[in-house]
This record gives C-alpha cells, sequence and structure tokens, in this order.
C-alpha cells in the first residue's frame, strides 16, 4: 500500500514525458498562469532576491525578469519531465557542450575533473554529458538524497539514464576514492550555490551584491583529489535549446590558494546570471543566513565551527 502513491507519480510521469515538447511547452503555458497568477509562488522571495541582486536595475526591469524567469521555470519543469523518455539523439540536439576537448585531454592523462554549475539553466539535462565526453571516464553528479527512498529510487533511475552515476553528498569522498584507486577517471558535477547549514559554513564571499555563506566542501575534495577544476558555463539558446561551455579554472587545484577556487567559481556563476538572469533559480531563499546571525552564534575553531556557550542565566 505505502508504494501506491510512487506507482501514481510514476505512471502519470511517464506517460507525460510521452508527449513531444511542442505540447509540453503548451502545459508550460498553463502552468506559467496557475503559478505566476493564481498560486503566486514564492513571488516575494522572487522579487526581493531580484531586488537586492540588482540595484541598478529599474522596476520595469525587474517585472520583466520576474516574468521571463516563471516561464522559464514553468519550461525547466517540463522539460525534467521529458528526460524520463527523451531519446539519447534528442538530448544530444537540444544541450550541446563545448570545451570538451580540455576535459578528454586531462581523461587522457588520467587526471579526474571537478565541474562547478550552478542552479541555472536546466541542471538536469546536464546528465547527458557521457555522451559527449571519453568513454574512459566515469561522469557524476553530487546529489543529496530524498528521504523516501521509493521517489529517491525513481529520480537516480531519470538522472542516471544516460550513464552518469549520482553521488550521495554524504560519500562523495569515499566514492571518489575507489575510483582513485581503480585508476578510473571521473568527471564529477557540483552544484554549490545552495545555502549551507550553519555548521558548514567555512567562508563568505561577494555574491551578486550579497555577503554570501557559501559551500566549501566540493573545493576541499578537488583539492585532495588534485582534481582539474571546470566551471560549466550554460546559456540557454532557446526554448529547449542549451549550451554548455567547459571553462578551465586550473589543472592544479592543490596549488590553489584556499577558497580562492569556490570565489572563482561564484564570480563565473554571477557573469552567467548576469547574461541571462531569468535563467537562475530565484526562488530558493539564498541569502537568509548572514554573518551577523552566524558571528553571534558560532565560532571557527581549528577549521571547525562550534556553537558559542550561551551565558548561564542569572536568577
Amino acid at each position: 500500500m505505502k508504494k501506491i502513491p510512487y506507482y501514481i507519480v510514476y505512471a502519470l510521469w511517464y506517460a507525460t514525458s510521452l508527449l513531444p515538447l511542442r505540447v509540453l511547452y503548451i502545459l508550460s503555458d498553463v502552468l506559467f498562469f496557475i503559478i505566476f497568477y493564481i498560486l503566486r509562488y514564492r513571488r516575494r522571495t522572487v522579487w526581493v532576491n531580484l531586488v537586492t541582486s540588482f540595484p541598478e536595475c529599474e522596476p520595469e526591469e525587474f517585472k520583466s525578469i520576474e516574468r521571463k524567469f516563471y516561464h522559464w521555470f514553468c519550461d525547466y519543469l517540463v522539460e525534467s519531465i521529458k528526460l524520463m523518455t527523451i531519446s539519447p539523439e534528442e538530448m544530444k540536439r537540444r544541450v550541446v557542450f563545448k570545451g570538451t576537448d580540455l576535459v578528454d585531454e586531462c581523461i587522457e592523462n588520467g587526471q579526474s575533473c571537478a565541474v562547478y554549475l550552478g542552479h541555472y539553466g536546466n541542471w538536469e539535462w546536464i546528465t547527458s554529458l557521457p555522451f559527449w565526453v571519453s568513454e574512459k571516464a566515469q561522469c557524476g553528479q553530487i546529489y543529496h538524497p530524498l528521504e523516501n527512498a521509493d521517489f529517491d529510487s525513481l529520480f537516480l533511475r531519470i538522472r542516471q539514464r544516460f550513464g552518469a552515476v549520482c553521488i550521495s553528498m554524504n560519500e562523495t569522498l569515499r566514492r571518489l576514492l575507489v575510483y582513485q584507486k581503480a585508476c578510473k577517471p571521473v568527471v564529477i558535477g557540483y552544484i554549490a550555490d545552495q545555502a549551507p547549514f550553519w555548521w558548514s559554513i567555512h567562508h563568505w564571499t561577494q555574491f551578486l551584491h550579497h555577503d554570501t555563506a557559501v559551500f566549501t566542501g566540493s573545493e576541499r575534495i578537488a583539492k585532495k583529489l588534485n582534481h582539474a577544476t571546470f566551471y560549466l558555463d550554460v546559456q540557454r539558446k532557446g526554448r529547449g535549446y542549451y549550451e554548455a561551455e567547459f571553462k578551465l579554472i586550473t589543472r592544479e587545484s592543490q596549488e590553489v590558494e584556499d577558497f580562492k577556487l569556490t570565489d572563482k567559481y561564484f564570480e563565473l556563476l554571477e557573469e552567467s546570471i548576469k547574461k541571462q538572469p531569468e535563467c537562475y533559480l530565484w526562488t530558493h531563499d539564498r541569502w537568509k543566513r548572514t554573518r551577523e546571525r552566524f558571528n553571534r552564534r558560532f565560532e571557527i575553531i581549528d577549521g571547525k565551527v562550534h556553537e558559542k556557550e550561551k551565558p548561564s542565566q542569572r536568577f
């Protein structure tokens, strides 16, 4: 009985994904009307994020970006549904990767690659990367498992359709060490622009006019294993068409000063967002953690975050 919701979702998802994208985009237009005008889904969060990220813009520009964002967001939803059954041929036509010669060069030399990307463009379709790089490498992406095991299995099945593996955040280093021991180069994608938990904050950077708490785990792993580090610049070329270009940050991650890789990633991500601001995930409350609150509650001792002792109450 517990699996009934899973089977219902699977059947609906599968049946919907069989529809041509031109039909799914009609569904996207309907979703836009519902989400934008009726549900008003997270419109306050989106508006605050836009206003604080682009203080130089006029109100009319914000309104234009906001509407374009919700149109893109609904397209992203139906494109993700299509991922379940889209053919390899159509996927290769719709997502084109550039700069893969640099990645293949690293792979030929036996070096693995860490690839930074953000919640920008259609990150779900980036799982088609195995079609574009050397078969000598194992492509993969780091993900956060869902609490429901059945639905987690469903998402894994869809995201791994084209040969890329999903690696749980908590198992990242262990799994990559297994590949390294087997002399198997890997190309691993890190979506590293989420807001970290308080206990995971070790660094702050400037991002879209915000003092921003950032994850540094991706950098630590890349430096520990000396992976070549890339940024994947994704641009939307049309409805359902994307171009993703690999930009080399460094071949020698261990030689880079601490936090410089992370700072460079956010610098490049900001450049991408400014080109097409409507393609970033503005519904996420990215700046909910502030340095002021962090400094009041926590301190970093020997590289680890500790909660400060609360002063004893007087009675």
